[in-house]
């Protein structure tokens, strides 16, 4: 599989669920991958990356973008509030906004730098107690909360369970999403996007399909 394999089948899933084409922005996971690698796919012309850990996105970015200024880093894991104001300064979207405490760091913060990466809230569709994310039932007043708080909510992601049907956790977020107003919807992976664009995926996370199987040290 490459990144010209990908973009094929996300133009081909577009068409399939009559979306417009280009409608779909791939996000290629670099966490984990070699530098080499992702200069590789950087080198071929894409500019979207996504990265689970502010530490190794803060290892890796500023030097990338010495050479590729366009990079639109979309962090992806789990987000701790003492690393907030590092993770803002390198990444164009933060897609696991799944608490309180989190979204009253990053407003307070906003505020101090003037600026703010766009925002999607981590619905744990699965309800998975080892897993972040708000609940279902509590996306509705979370939404509502960080609009409030004047964040640029851009939208909804998930991670659906292992083991269940993956397209029943993508209609559930798109349906929360609808109802809140809200366009964007960060789901579907290396195994999962095409189902992900027929029920509405505005952003895809794929990693392994484009770079390989990850190298951990």
């Amino acid at each position: 599989m490459s990144l010209t394999d990908i973009q094929e089948r996300i133009n081909r899933a577009e068409i399939k669920a009559n979306r417009t084409k280009g409608d779909v922005t791939l996000i290629a996971v670099s966490k984990v991958q070699p530098n080499d690698r992702v200069a590789a796919i950087l080198a071929s012309g894409h500019r979207i990356f996504g990265e689970n850990k502010v530490q190794e996105a803060a290892s890796k970015w500023p030097e990338f973008r010495e050479t590729y200024s366009d990079v639109d880093l979309h962090l992806i894991g789990p987000l701790q509030t003492n690393k907030v104001r590092q993770a803002m300064a390198l990444a164009q979207s933060i897609h696991t906004l799944d608490r309180p405490k989190l979204a009253t760091t990053i407003a307070r913060i906003a505020q101090e730098e003037g600026h703010c990466p766009d925002l999607y809230i981590q619905v744990n569709t699965g309800a998975e107690p080892q897993k972040a994310g708000v609940l279902p039932q509590d996306a509705d007043d979370f939404i509502k909360d960080a609009i409030a708080l004047d964040l640029p909510i851009k939208g909804l992601m998930c991670i659906p369970p292992a083991d269940e049907e993956p397209s029943l956790n993508f209609a559930l977020l798109a349906k929360i999403a609808h109802r809140n107003g809200l366009t964007g919807l960060s789901m579907g992976m290396s195994s999962d996007f095409e189902s992900a664009i027929a029920l509405g995926a505005t952003h895809v996370r794929v990693g392994s399909a484009i770079f390989g199987d990850r190298v951990y040290e």
